[in-house]
């Protein structure tokens, strides 16, 4: 099977379109081929006059050898690579011990479901509550202001990912293919088979809470065990290695292989682990606002005449601006046709994050418009001095919201003009419990606030509507990633100095988004399953 990239055809091709394009590419009859596959589509929308989807194909033909010799020297045709999943390790039957998972967003699911298919049975302990069950608490902070904290949209079965557009695209460099394992578990657990070859797949939040439920049931069928509400209070660490955990009920639970995979907002975790002396030190991360535009607008500027056709849905886009200050401002996680979300976890304090679902159909478009912080630069102290700097901003955003987890929101015009806004104009903002509208000149530090005036008007220059002055902001954005990196050795993904305990995933500061982080705890479960494996045959 041989792989042609970078094949172009315009928007409402007919299906027999490709085929013709093969035959053209390659200079083939159609006796020449026997099948073909689509890998991958995407979109170019460079020139909105026209725009072109973009394929990457798979074909069979007769003599493949002499096609892939004639084009020896072509980048774009070239042998399919094995995209296959390999399991690098077997448990035994005689099985004793067993791993320990702790949190089961992307990273820990993946990671006690390839444990689990290996045969390793783990134990899965998540603090928060079931899909379902955790949907009905974050509901219940939406629309009644009323938080759990310890079911929310950051802690509980699925993940910060569960409540989110539900993105299934990253830029790690993957040579294993093993994004496209986790893409094929997620279509097996009822996603759309469409995420395998969209080039920007995405699924949204109601599609994600049962295929989370699906997975769930998976591990489960292959003996791996799941308990929520089991929160890991501590780690029981002797002569530098990992000897157990604690958790909250007083539970002692026995393992020398722990997974840690707790997300970027477990901050009571990153404390306990830091009192026992886990290596973990401070890592850049970015703060901002949300932004709210129509959905038509940016569709509009995207796709001009084209906006609004089904085939291409609501528009997305990304953004970046070098501020005179020093500052980068960027979006991050564009959310078409979706919602800004309270994605508070502790109480007293305010925090937003964009939500879509499968559809993308609500009104407005929203991301997040950040700029990049560092340690050395913006809070220098502890390996912990990001939580804290985070908590300041979020408890500011509380108070200026009305101490009702209402969020603090502002106009763009007003925000540009450096004046408080009084009411809405064209777009309504999407926010739950409410956004009260205020100054948000002092809900970030002076350096972002300058930075974030600076680079609107220059977005606006490349999304014609950007910088709208009924555009609405919405504050505040302080969990882009984790602040903290708890560090690991390359080769067998191991703390560096904690035998036995294996960081991954958003939270331990080696992933952003769910393919990324769900990569991520495929990797440290190999890891984990060849260390058993070497121990049992010792």
């Amino acid at each position: 099977m041989l792989r042609l990239t970078e094949i172009k055809l315009p928007l409402g091709h007919p299906d027999g379109d490709i085929k013709a394009a093969i035959l053209k590419r390659l200079a083939i009859t159609n006796d020449e081929l026997i099948s073909h596959v689509v890998f991958k589509r995407g979109v170019d929308a460079r020139k909105s006059h026209a725009i072109l989807y973009t394929y990457t194909l798979d074909v069979t033909l007769r003599d493949e050898a002499a096609i892939l010799q004639r084009f020896a020297d072509d980048p774009h045709v070239r042998v399919t690579p094995d995209t296959s999943y390999h399991f690098v390790a077997q448990a035994p039957k005689n099985l004793a011990a067993r791993p320990v998972v702790v949190g089961m967003g992307p990273a820990g699911l993946f990671a006690g479901l390839l444990l689990a298919q290996m045969g390793f049975r783990p134990l899965i302990l998540e603090r928060g509550k079931a899909v379902r069950e955790r949907t009905k608490d974050t509901w219940g902070l939406w629309r009644q202001g009323v938080l759990n904290p310890e079911s929310n949209v950051q802690f509980g079965e699925g993940g910060a990912g569960t409540f989110s557009d539900g993105k299934l695209y990253s830029q790690i460099k993957d040579p294993r293919y093993l994004g496209r394992k986790v893409l094929e578990e997620f279509v097996k657990a009822g996603a759309p088979e469409e995420i395998l070859y969209e080039s920007h797949p995405h699924i949204g939040t109601f599609k994600l809470v049962g295929m989370v439920e699906k997975m769930r049931a998976t591990i489960q069928s292959l003996g791996g065990e799941i308990r929520f509400g089991s929160r890991v209070d501590d780690i029981e660490i002797v002569d530098g290695a990992v000897q157990g955990v604690v958790l909250a009920s007083g539970e002692r639970i026995a393992t020398n292989h722990l997974i840690l995979a707790v997300g970027h907002s477990a901050r009571d975790t990153f404390e306990m682990i830091h009192r026992r002396g886990i290596y973990i030190e401070a890592k850049p991360f970015s703060i901002g606002f949300r932004i709210e535009h129509p959905q038509s607008l940016i569709d509009r500027a995207r796709y001009g005449k084209n906006a609004g056709d089904p085939q291409l849905g609501a528009a997305d886009y990304k953004l970046v601006y070098h501020a005179s200050n020093g500052r980068s401002v960027y979006s991050f996680c564009m959310c078409p046709g979706g919602t800004v979300v309270a994605a508070a976890s502790e109480p007293g304090r305010v925090v937003t994050n964009g939500m879509s679902q499968y559809s993308r159909n609500e009104r407005n478009a929203n991301a997040g418009i950040v700029v990049g912080i560092t340690p050395e630069q913006d809070y220098p102290g502890d390996a912990l001095a990001g939580v804290e700097f985070q908590r300041r901003w979020e408890s500011r955003a509380y108070e200026l919201g009305g101490a009702t987890y209402q969020a603090p929101g502002q106009l763009v015009g007003d925000f540009l003009a450096g004046k408080a806004s009084t009411q809405f104009g064209e777009v309504l903002p999407s926010y739950t419990p409410g956004v009260h509208l205020t100054d948000l000149s002092g809900a970030l530090p002076d350096y972002a606030i300058e930075a974030i005036r600076e680079a609107l008007p220059a977005f606006g220059k490349q999304i014609k509507g950007f910088d709208l002055p009924d555009a609405v902001l919405t504050g505040v954005e302080t969990r882009t990633s984790s602040p903290i990196r708890i560090k690991r050795n390359k080769d067998d993904y191991q703390s560096i100095n904690t035998r036995g305990l294996y960081p991954t995933g958003e939270g331990a500061g080696y992933a952003g988004g769910i393919l990324s982080a769900a990569v991520d705890g495929i990797e440290v479960a190999e890891a984990v399953a060849l260390s058993m494996s070497k121990q049992l045959s010792a």
